[in-house]
């Protein structure tokens, strides 16, 4: 019974050795706690030092690389990025010629010969088509017969006239001498004047005659058509061998040869918003793309705003023409226009807008 007792009363004594442990731990461990403490502050040291810099390095070239123009980048350049800031207003038109020409011809005929061909360029007066003129060769043929039989009517006239002068002269002198009786004086003169109303009848005459078969000769110039400027046919309507007229008769008759359009005349119409039209003013600069080469920028500039509106639309419209003609440029293309800020027009390069090529 004692020998239990004994037992259980070690069993509830305190290991002296074993509580001693965690004391002595808790002291090794504070007293690493400054050597620790101290690394930690040194690697900091180290790493704002030499690795800070280096990181900072680094984003610097990743960021001006970023930034490059000769990046593939989606940032724009300088110079474009300046022409945004330039824009002021976008539109859309088309191009037109402000002189285009359907040729036709002055009277009804037959034609017998076209001469040109669509893309041609012709020239001033140059001669497109022939229409049938047997009859109007045959009309001035005989009005020049008329004019020669004028002249000679009038060379005959003319003649007698001076024969009759001449007897009248001397009929007077022999009636100064009485040699010549009155009723002979009176014959010579009545006969002078008879030529000379004769001579002048014939000498109109004549100038009728010249002046039908001057006629003549324009109505037969009339069977040749010609171009009233010049440029680029762009359309040919007629074949040899149809009917062709001033008027539309119906049935077949044409009424045109060709189309012709004056290249030099081409610029660009657009409608503007009648809201956004204080934005543009005549002389601005414009930056003209057609659809047909989205990345061909035309330098160009407004010629005129015209003086009305369209009710319908609420659109005025704006002339512009191109400051470089160039054969790509074609009537009816449609085309898109940015008009720049007048006072930012100044700042961007001479040939900021003209990459052609």
């Amino acid at each position: 019974m004692t020998g239990e007792k004994t037992k259980l009363l070690r069993s509830l004594a305190i290991d002296r050795g074993a509580g001693d442990a965690t004391p002595r731990t808790d002291v090794r461990s504070r007293r690493l706690l400054p050597a620790i403490a101290a690394v930690v502050v040194v690697a900091g040291i180290v790493a704002a030092v030499f690795v800070v810099p280096e990181l900072r390095a680094s984003r610097g070239t990743a960021s001006d690389a970023a930034h490059s123009p000769v990046a593939s980048s989606p940032q724009p350049p300088p110079q474009i990025a300046a022409k945004k800031d330039a824009v002021a207003l976008t539109a859309s038109g088309y191009v037109v010629a402000r002189r285009k020409a359907t040729v036709a011809a002055e009277i009804t005929g037959k034609v017998v010969e076209v001469l040109i061909e669509e893309g041609m360029t012709v020239a001033d007066g140059q001669v497109v088509a022939r229409l049938d003129s047997v009859l109007a060769e045959s009309d001035l043929a005989l009005a020049r017969s008329r004019v020669e039989s004028a002249d000679a009517a009038v060379g005959a006239i003319s003649a007698d006239l001076q024969d009759a002068t001449r007897i009248l002269s001397r009929v007077q002198t022999l009636a100064q001498k009485n040699f010549a009786t009155e009723a002979e004086l009176t014959k010579a003169q009545a006969r002078v004047g008879v030529l000379t109303a004769q001579l002048r009848q014939s000498q109109s005459q004549r100038d009728t005659a010249r002046l039908d078969a001057e006629r003549s000769a324009s109505v037969l110039d009339k069977y040749k058509i010609r171009a009233p400027f010049g440029g680029v046919v762009i359309e040919r309507s007629a074949q040899p061998g149809e009917m062709i007229s001033p008027l539309s008769v119906g049935g077949f008759t044409r009424t045109g040869i060709c189309t012709i359009v004056d290249m030099d005349s081409i610029e660009v119409e657009v409608d503007v918003n009648e809201a956004f039209i204080g934005r543009v003013v005549p002389g601005g600069q414009v930056s003209a793309v057609l659809d047909a080469y989205p990345d061909w920028p035309i330098p160009a500039s407004v010629i005129a705003i015209v003086p009305t509106a369209n009710r319908e639309k609420a659109t005025v419209k704006v002339r512009i023409r191109f400051e470089r003609k160039d054969p790509r440029i074609l009537p009816d293309m449609a085309v898109k226009v940015t008009f720049m800020r007048e006072t930012n027009a100044g700042a961007l390069p001479p040939n900021a807008t003209d990459s052609t090529n």
